[in-house]
This record gives C-alpha cells, sequence and structure tokens, in this order.
C-alpha cells in the first residue's frame, strides 16, 4: 500500500509541510501518496510536496491509528527504575520523515540521561541534533521522542534539547544505516 500508491483523504486533516515544519490543513477529497509510514507518522506527497500526518490523523488516510506508544495510565514497575533499553528502544521508532531510518541509527541522538527525582519517578534528558540545522522539524521530531520516551514504565519527566554542536554528519550513521543508504 505505501508504494505511492493515490488515496483520497476521507475528511480534513492537520499536517505538517517537510521540511519547512510549516503546519497546513489537508482538505477532505485531496489526492495523496504515502511515501513513509514508520514509527506511527506518515510522510505523504501532495501535488508534488512531502507532508507529515501525525498517527491521530490515520483515520484520513483510511488507516487505523497505531497508539502503541501513546503515554497512557502511568506504569510503575519493579523498584522504580528505568529500562535505558527500552529508552533507546522507544526512540527507534522514531523516524525522519524524508529518511526512512530511526534517528538513533541516524545519529540524532548525542545523549540520553536518566535521573532519578527525589519524590519519585525518573527524569529523562535527551541531546538531539537534525540533520540540517535549518529543518523545520525539528519541534516535531523532539516531540515524537519526548512522548514516545514518555510512554516508558517509570518515566515521569522527559526533557528533549536541540543542538548543533556538534554539527551532524553522515560519519555519524550506524554500519546499518550506511549499508541501507548505500553511504557505505
Amino acid at each position: 500500500m505505501f508504494t505511492n500508491e493515490e488515496i483520497t483523504l476521507e475528511r480534513d486533516c492537520e499536517a505538517v509541510l517537510i521540511p519547512s515544519g510549516t503546519p497546513v490543513l489537508l482538505q477532505k477529497d485531496s489526492v495523496v501518496s504515502i511515501t513513509q509510514a514508520l514509527g506511527g507518522s506518515y510522510t505523504v506527497n501532495i501535488n508534488g510536496n512531502l507532508a507529515r500526518i501525525a498517527d491521530k490523523d490515520a483515520d484520513a488516510l483510511g488507516l487505523d491509528a497505531e497508539t502503541s506508544n501513546e503515554p497512557g495510565g502511568k506504569k510503575f514497575t519493579g523498584d522504580g527504575s528505568v529500562d535505558e533499553a527500552m529508552v533507546w528502544d522507544q526512540m527507534k521508532t522514531c523516524y525522519d520523515p524524508e529518511i526512512p531510518i530511526n534517528i538513533v541509527d541516524l545519529g540524532l541522538i548525542y545523549n540520553c540521561q536518566i535521573t532519578p527525582i527525589a519524590n519519585g519517578g525518573n527524569k529523562v534528558n535527551i541531546l538531539m541534533t537534525l540533520t540540517a540545522p535549518g529543518c523545520g522539524m525539528g519541534q516535531f521530531l523532539a516531540e515524537d521522542v519526548r512522548s514516545k520516551v514518555a510512554a516508558v514504565p517509570n518515566v515521569t519527566e522527559v526533557n528533549v534539547e536541540l543542538t548543533f554542536d556538534p554539527p551532524w554528519d553522515q560519519d555519524m550513521m550506524s554500519e546499518a544505516a550506511k549499508l541501507e543508504t548505500g553511504l557505505y
């Protein structure tokens, strides 16, 4: 289905133009094609422009929302600690809307620090970058990371900070990502 098959929107839905980050309202009956459906968001081509549609609006595309990563009732488990591997796994469900590779393998996550909070719970501080400093999608990617990491048991706060120091380059990609993009 996600091989540029044309889909007619079933209702108006909010989207964000890529790479500017400009919010737009896509009108019911507009024809789009899905170019990427990863991590609970959809990159669509509409009239030659790319736009990102959030999972909550999947029904406008005639699809069911994934919602499995949505924070629901907060879960506290075991000794109250956070499984760091689970945090990294959640970040691996976040994708650059133009590149079908998760942000961890792209090398966009510079640091992830988990700190217990005195009155219970844990704060996760994440330092990340973008592939290009002028990309308007930064706030949307950061929010995607924040909401998905917030779903991890025992996480009560998530802070995602964007930085461009050091600037990202292709050498920061995992070997698997380099192979997938043909940059190896």
